[in-house]
């Protein structure tokens, strides 16, 4: 597959306090595992855009987005919730983190690419339409999702692997028959939402220590025969990697050969349903080393494909 790596500088200007997990660091251990393993040849490489305000109102309402802009802080650090704040370089940040998945649409329905991976930050899977949490300011991904719609996609589907349940985007796509929204998490565990079910909403709660037989039982159980019966013309990933064994934010226990499985179910599927692409995020993921490799595996298998 034609594969591109989406990020941007200024993605590392958003700082929470020091010691916060959601950290620049990330994206360094990331660029930097794709580069020592040759992968970046592979590989095109995109610089972000700067989204609009705009783009933030496919998906949030105009009183929170200006609640967030107006919290930008001249110094220090400004809470939006008990997980996440905002400092003095925020927005910049943000506005790349959006507008790398509008730049990933963009090259997807151009026919110019297979896949797109945003390395991007901060995450977005919990914020929804009014407000920010669990790290989250705005909902990247449901945002790119909108405006895929509004280029002329019906059919799409979000896969969420991400530790945590995807509450925000989950309220925001919930009520779109046009949106398949599957989400894979440790219950219980934050963000300890109500688990609901419906034509387009497949929520697959995990035990503590599951593992990657327990990630394939659910795929090929519960969420295959829903993408197949849905057939989506683009696939987005909210790919956390805080499943992962060795990252102590969560406590299931994937490992890279589990991540680059899924990949390839996925850039299976797509193939078989004629998708015009597959475009994944970056969400959770705050063990470092196991960060870098997971994200190598999922790139290197759509790359492979």
């Amino acid at each position: 597959m034609r594969t591109a790596i989406i990020s941007h500088p200024h993605c590392r200007k958003h700082k929470m306090h020091e010691a916060h997990p959601e950290c620049p660091n990330r994206l360094d251990a990331i660029s930097d595992r794709i580069l020592a393993s040759g992968l970046d040849i592979a590989l095109t490489h995109l610089s972000a855009p700067k989204a609009q305000v705009a783009h933030f109102a496919l998906a949030h309402d105009n009183a929170h987005i200006e609640q967030v802009l107006a919290a930008i802080p001249a110094q220090g650090l400004a809470e939006l919730d008990g997980d996440t704040s905002l400092c003095g370089d925020s927005l910049k940040a943000i506005e790349r983190a959006v507008g790398a998945g509008i730049l990933a649409v963009d090259e997807v329905l151009a026919g110019r690419l297979d896949a797109a991976f945003c390395s991007v930050r901060p995450p977005g899977h919990h914020a929804s339409r009014a407000q920010s949490a669990g790290f989250c300011v705005f909902n990247n991904v449901a945002i790119a999702v909108a405006y895929a719609k509004q280029q002329g996609v019906k059919r799409i589907a979000i896969l969420d692997i991400d530790v945590h349940h995807g509450d925000g985007t989950q309220a925001i796509v919930k009520d779109d028959t046009d949106v398949l929204f599957c989400s894979l998490f440790q219950y219980p565990f934050y963000p300890n939402s109500e688990i609901e079910n419906s034509d387009t909403v497949v929520n697959s709660p995990l035990p503590i220590a599951s593992d990657g037989n327990d990630l394939k039982a659910l795929y090929t159980q519960q969420w295959l025969p829903r993408i197949r019966a849905f057939k989506p013309e683009l696939i987005f990933i909210s790919a956390g990697f805080d499943a992962h064994l060795e990252d102590d934010m969560g406590g299931l226990k994937f490992v890279e050969s589990d991540y680059a499985w899924f990949t390839e179910q996925i850039a299976t599927l797509s193939t078989e349903l004629n998708c015009l692409g597959i475009i994944s995020y970056l969400e959770g993921g705050y063990d470092l080393s196991s960060l870098g490799r997971s994200v190598e595996t999922h790139l290197r298998t759509l790359a492979e494909f």
